[in-house]
């Protein structure tokens, strides 16, 4: 994810009011901490599926694993799986394993459990921060900035005022508006439900937490980034098919990311998402920013 130039900290437009402290940092990633490397999560937000959200749990593992880290040592890189569903009525234990701890670089193996299996495994790699020489990365895309754009609620309302569309459209439209979610969203060029023409599964979206974080910890961004990797992109393989076939439900079953250089979370990020590749009943993803 690129975050465009941030104004100091409290300065400009950028930043919310301080006193409206960000869901994401005060309860979806706090853990409860109940012994040496091992530690409880809660649930804020469950999706209509009935089925813990996989990007909590990528960002609750992250914050586990930052918990046995140096305070000088980020993560750079991190690889998951997601092998069962997660049950939402009950919370998840996260259990950290020091793989490996280095001068410079450092290894953490984390499981999340419910019901005594697991659901989720992930390897997280760690770095002590140093200067590089070296340095390069892609021209970030032109597209119009945030302010620009309407987010989420605004379109779906829009949609919602229109007298000509299928109840079956109005009755999803009003369960994802009633849904809280601490991400706010603005596509950069929404998909209307009247659209027949087939499009390249591409998309992007300006994407921040909901709420102030600041400065502070830069592992604390980077978890909040992992929460909201995995929302939002699974839309961008139908675009192609323009939504002939009919998913009973989708799912995520590995996820990675790495991380460049400090950003801030609650700064617009620019999310680019694009499938290359589906069949098999599995969508292949690639999502940079």
């Amino acid at each position: 994810m690129t975050s465009p130039q941030a104004p100091e900290d409290g300065q400009g437009g950028d930043d919310p009011p301080r006193d409206l402290r960000s869901v994401l940092v005060t309860s979806v990633l706090s853990l409860e901490p109940l012994d040496e490397d091992l530690f409880r999560g809660r649930h804020y937000w469950v999706p209509a599926t009935k089925r813990l959200f996989g990007g909590q749990i990528v960002g609750q593992a992250l914050v586990a694993a930052a918990k046995s880290v140096d305070e000088d040592v980020h993560v750079h890189s991190l690889h998951c799986y997601f092998v069962r569903a997660g049950d939402p009525k009950v919370p998840v234990l996260y259990q950290v394993e020091r793989t490996r701890t280095g001068a410079s670089f450092s290894v953490r193996s984390v499981k999340a459990v419910q019901h005594g299996r697991p659901i989720f495994i992930c390897q997280a790699s760690f770095q002590k921060t140093q200067p590089s020489p070296m340095q390069h990365q892609f021209s970030m895309p032109k597209v119009p900035p945030p302010e620009e754009l309407l987010n989420y609620e605004t379109l779906i309302n829009q949609c919602l005022r229109n007298h000509n569309l299928q109840e079956k459209y109005q009755v999803g439209l009003n369960r994802i508006a009633a849904q809280d979610v601490p991400i706010e969203i603005k596509p950069v060029n929404p998909h209307t439900l009247s659209e027949l023409q087939k499009k390249e599964p591409k998309n992007m979206f300006w994407v921040r937490a909901r709420g102030y974080i600041g400065e502070g910890d830069i592992k604390m961004h980077c978890c909040v980034a992992a929460y909201i990797s995995d929302y939002a992109f699974l839309g961008t393989a139908f675009l192609p098919h323009q939504w002939q076939h009919k998913a009973h439900f989708m799912v995520s079953l590995d996820h990675s990311m790495w991380f460049h250089a400090p950003f801030r979370a609650d700064h617009w990020m620019l999310y680019e998402c694009e499938s290359p590749w589906a069949g098999f009943g599995i969508l292949v993803f690639k999502m940079t920013g």
